[in-house]
């Protein structure tokens, strides 16, 4: 007899993200009514928030029909509508807990939530039993999935009806034993912009993962946002790494360039935004300090509202707004990158080993961020999955500006630091033949949250010897 009158509640069980739900079921003499999927109700009881697409229904009309194993490349929401089944579900993910089994009966009042790669198999106990499931991919022939032999004695499932007894597939009869199963593989990662200073330090830390992709602008390409819908079967994406942005500040005041960072920086930017929220993707996007006019005292925070002074700037903030409507987002607001390519450290440095005597803006405060720093404080919030939205970044130690940075650079380098000196930012542009786009004066950027979140950033000024190192060596910065 189904129970009535449980409250809603979870248990979780021996397979990570395998939840099993008690469901109001509210019935008299008449029958039975209850609410079996309520998205604001059941996730704050825990539910993930996975997005179902697809609504099916499995009758069975002998006792003792069987089905399964498999695993499919979806998370499903599975519930009776009536009579009861016996559920065997096993662990076929990669990782630590393949193989784990938990078994229990559902009948209307209770529901189970299966992740991706967990096989689920069902033996109907009551004739006429329907069962149904909420599901949030669409079927697809290139789907891959993974089967397991019901009879497997490893995995040893006490069926209720022995399956010699039970109605089986011939397939079924015949799926492999768990020592012949492909593990199934996790969601991948795909990071855009894989060339740019910060791809490069990703690639330099997750290279040899075997579950993240690195798309250059040849292969994705944010100028040509169109094509991103068919780029890839994004269901079988967990996050998006935007990389990639349109960061000539200067020519952004162009009217090409501001053609150019408009479509990569917002309308891409758009289409990636699509494309996480509906197939429940993280996205995590790499912002700047230029969203910021930087007539603020003292540091910003993730919640000072943002006035952009120039093109690119506009556009970073248009992006950073598209990107708080994706449910799962991280916006890592950055300043003053430096990594492997072209950048201010490496001008400094070859400037000062030509015997150049450069002049060098003193009114622009700021802190340097190092692109290593940027893929370890990525890999933590993907780890620790702390409240979604916009954590500053840099690296820490004292505020400096360019000019006291660019003097470090010669010292460090065994020049003399006072053969840099001091200019304006307007002096400095004064005779520029070209648009100039405006630079925000304060660049400092409050570390509070991310250091609340279990990431302390590095001083940059322990950073910069090895940095500087790293370029006479001629070798890539390696994360720590």
């Amino acid at each position: 007899m189904t129970q009535f009158g449980k409250a809603l509640a979870r248990t979780e069980t021996p397979i990570p993200g395998l939840v099993v739900f008690d469901l109001p079921v509210h019935g008299d003499s008449r029958g039975w009514f209850k609410e079996n999927w309520q998205r604001e109700k059941m996730t704050e009881a825990g539910l993930p928030d996975f997005g179902p697409v697809q609504n099916n229904i499995s009758f069975n009309d002998k006792v003792g029909t069987t089905r399964g194993i498999h695993a499919e490349p979806w998370d499903k929401f599975v519930s009776v509508a009536t009579g009861r089944i016996f559920g065997a579900w096993v662990d076929l993910r990669e990782g630590p807990t393949y193989g784990t089994v938990f078994t229990t009966e559902l009948d209307p009042s209770k529901a189970i939530f299966v992740p991706r790669g967990v096989g689920n198999s069902y033996q109907t106990l009551e004739p006429d039993t329907a069962y149904t499931y909420l599901v949030n991919d669409h079927w697809s022939p290139t789907a891959e999935y993974a089967f397991l032999n019901l009879a497997d004695e490893t995995i040893g499932i006490d069926w209720p009806i022995p399956l010699d007894q039970a109605e089986l597939s011939e397939k079924d009869k015949n799926h492999p034993q768990l020592g012949e199963v492909t593990p199934i593989p996790p969601r991948k990662t795909l990071v855009l912009g894989a060339n740019g200073q910060v791809g490069r330090a990703l690639r330099d830390l997750w290279g040899g993962r075997a579950d993240v992709e690195f798309a250059t602008r040849a292969e994705i390409d944010l100028a040509n946002p169109v094509a991103l819908p068919e780029a890839r079967r994004w269901r079988d994406y967990e996050t998006i790494i935007n990389a990639a942005a349109y960061t000539a500040v200067d020519n952004a005041e162009t009217f090409e360039g501001r053609t150019a960072a408009w479509t990569i920086n917002a309308t891409a930017v758009t289409e990636l935004a699509r494309i996480a929220t509906e197939n429940g993707i993280t996205l995590v996007h790499i912002s700047s300090d230029y969203v910021f006019d930087g007539t603020k005292q003292g540091e910003y925070s993730e919640t000072d509202p943002v006035s952009p002074l120039g093109v690119y700037g506009q556009t970073k903030a248009a992006g950073d707004a598209i990107v708080r409507t994706v449910p799962r987002h991280y916006i890592i607001r950055t300043s003053w990158v430096i990594g492997d390519g072209n950048n201010f450290i490496r001008t400094m440095a070859n400037l000062a080993e030509r015997e150049v005597d450069p002049s060098v803006v003193s009114d622009q405060t700021g802190r340097l961020t190092l692109t290593t720093t940027i893929a370890e404080a990525t890999q933590h919030l993907l780890e620790v999955r702390p409240e979604h939205g916009v954590y500053n970044l840099t690296n820490g130690g004292e505020p400096m500006t360019w000019y006291e940075i660019a003097r470090s650079v010669y010292e460090l380098g065994g020049h003399d630091r006072e053969r840099v000196s001091p200019t304006s930012t307007a002096d400095y542009f004064a005779k520029a033949t070209t648009p100039i786009a405006p630079r925000p004066t304060n660049s400092v950027l409050s570390l509070e949250k991310i250091a609340g979140s279990g990431f302390v950033p590095t001083d940059a000024a322990n950073e910069l010897p090895r940095y500087l190192e790293s370029l006479r060596q001629n070798t890539t910065v390696t994360p720590h």
